[in-house]
């Protein structure tokens, strides 16, 4: 990234490179009026983790003509608020415009690229190494926004009598996402743990391994043999005992929960309204990067 070029945009809003290099053809002048838009400091501390273009290195394509600050607002709010494409407000660029830049992120893998620069920083601020070397696993079903018997991704929790999907995910011991696979809500513990793992063992942006795992009773039996032989990470179980009556914090798992109550705190992951999955995966991300943003510091584990 440049430290100072020439603008060629008559309004300048802000440094980006669609206002230093593209047409900036969006609206110059919006000013920002949700409370999920990025304030000035926080974009100067997230513009280092915002992914490269391809053009920007010499790999071809050509420069964006919409500010991505004005686009990343605009997908904030839409997770924030739980609106609806369609509902967008009109001082956004224009919706086909916004979802484009949100599906090439989704595709690509850069928002997840995005979101693991966040959490490096987060890591660092608070006196730990960027990347992790244990997580906690932990799932949880949620209700989905409309029915349809044909969506194979979508099915119903038998156990905790919701129709829908589940959310698996891996976290780090300050309770910050490492990787999540969305399944229809039928899927079992097991079987979805195992990709689950797997797709942990792949994550190529993580320099060192996750040795450890910690997961609940639903990821026992050969599993356990199967991660310590094949997926590299040792596979811990806390569950709880026959003398636990009542409510107990157990170990290490109260961490993964805690990252699901912080999704509450956007209205789009509430439920899962999306078509897809993947969208789904990348609406939660979208959450965890405004919240790692905005926080100046996280709980630290026991």
């Amino acid at each position: 990234m440049p430290e100072h070029v020439d603008l060629n945009s008559p309004t300048v809003s802000c440094d980006c490179l669609a206002h230093a290099y593209g047409n900036a053809a969006d609206h110059p002048n919006r000013v920002r009026r949700y409370p999920s838009g990025m304030r000035d400091a926080e974009c100067t501390a997230v513009r280092p983790s915002l992914p490269v273009p391809a053009w920007f290195q010499g790999r071809g394509g050509r420069p964006e003509g919409y500010c991505h600050r004005q686009l990343s607002d605009a997908i904030r709010c839409l997770v924030a608020g739980g609106i609806s494409w369609r509902a967008m407000p009109a001082d956004f660029p224009v919706r086909a415009r916004t979802y484009a830049f949100f599906r090439r992120r989704r595709g690509h893998g850069l928002i997840a690229e995005f979101h693991d620069r966040r959490r490096g920083t987060v890591r660092e601020r608070e006196g730990r190494e960027a990347e992790p070397t244990g997580g906690g696993d932990h799932r949880r079903a949620v209700g989905a926004g409309r029915r349809d018997d044909a969506d194979a991704s979508r099915g119903y929790d038998g156990g905790k009598k919701v129709p829908g999907r589940k959310r698996h995910i891996v976290t780090d011991l300050l309770g910050l996402l490492l990787t999540i696979v969305v399944t229809a809500a039928n899927i079992g513990d097991r079987g979805a743990a195992a990709g689950l793992l797997m797709r942990l063992r792949r994550l190529r942006r993580l320099r060192h391994d996750i040795t450890l795992v910690w997961a609940d009773g639903g990821c026992t039996g050969s599993l356990v043999g199967r991660c310590r032989d094949r997926l590299a990470p040792t596979l811990e179980i806390v569950k709880h005992t026959d003398g636990m009556a009542a409510f107990v914090v157990l170990p290490r798992r109260w961490v993964a929960e805690r990252m699901f109550a912080w999704l509450l705190n956007s209205r789009r992951p509430a439920r899962d309204c999306a078509a897809l999955p993947a969208t789904s995966e990348t609406m939660i991300r979208w959450s965890m990067v405004t919240r790692m943003s905005r926080c100046p510091g996280l709980p630290r584990s026991a």
